[in-house]
């Protein structure tokens, strides 16, 4: 979603039509000049969602009542908030505007920066030489990104396809399609994979060898020749 904060704002709006108008007190005013140091250091909260709105939830942070939008609610698209009813969630202040009477959270660059911390520990364990089942996720001109499980994903180029010289990794792949993959490099977060290097390579196949017999083995001394030749 692409929300604008005229969006949010409207959607605030409605929240406030629904679940009544807040005070200003003395408390308010200490949880307001919190909520901006909050957002300028952009630390961790834990709050409370408290009821379900048009166009998100709703929560209690020191007694100002904040609106999380449903796309800062989650990585992946929500469809129905009730679920996260009741739920504890762990955000960073996206907006804090008193005059406004405007406070909005956000659990999705927590979510996103857990998500990224995850594949860097996992990355930290592929090792050079690794040989995983896959499958090809994307083709590109250039090579196919090809899907190792657990979130992670590896480039193959296309001199890492096959021995043969191919003028586009279609010729030989498809999306979706299923290879073993064998890791040749890991760097800079990115995994460098390869095809080829476990298929044999039609030069280093070695050539079956035959023992040519002796002379004598396949008669053509000149005994061998002259023998039951019949002269009258």
């Amino acid at each position: 979603m692409g929300e604008t904060m005229k969006d949010y704002a409207d959607m605030l709006e409605e929240s406030y039509s629904l679940m009544g108008d807040g005070v200003h007190d003395t408390d308010a005013l200490l949880a307001w000049r919190k909520a901006k140091e909050l957002k300028e250091s952009q630390e961790n909260i834990t709050v409370t969602v408290t009821g379900i709105v048009k166009g998100g939830v709703v929560a209690d942070f020191e007694g100002i009542r904040a609106f999380i939008p449903v796309s800062k609610l989650s990585l992946e698209r929500i469809d129905d908030c009730n679920p996260f009813l009741g739920k504890e969630l762990e955000v960073r202040v996206f907006e804090a505007d008193m005059d406004e009477d405007k406070l909005i959270l956000s659990a999705k660059e927590i979510l996103k920066e857990q998500k990224e911390n995850g594949r860097k520990k996992k990355l930290s364990d592929i090792k050079v030489g690794q040989v995983f089942h896959g499958v090809v996720a994307t083709i590109k001109d250039y090579g196919v990104f090809v899907d190792i499980g657990d979130d992670l994903s590896g480039l193959v180029h296309i001199s890492q396809i096959s021995h043969e010289r191919i003028r586009h990794p279609k010729a030989v792949l498809k999306e979706g399609q299923e290879t073993d993959v064998k890791v040749i490099d890991v760097k800079d977060g990115k995994i460098s994979l390869s095809i080829k290097a476990l298929l044999d390579d039609p030069e280093d196949v070695e050539e079956e060898e035959f023992v040519i017999p002796e002379s004598e083995e396949i008669g053509t001394s000149l005994g061998g020749l002259l023998k039951g030749l019949r002269i009258d």
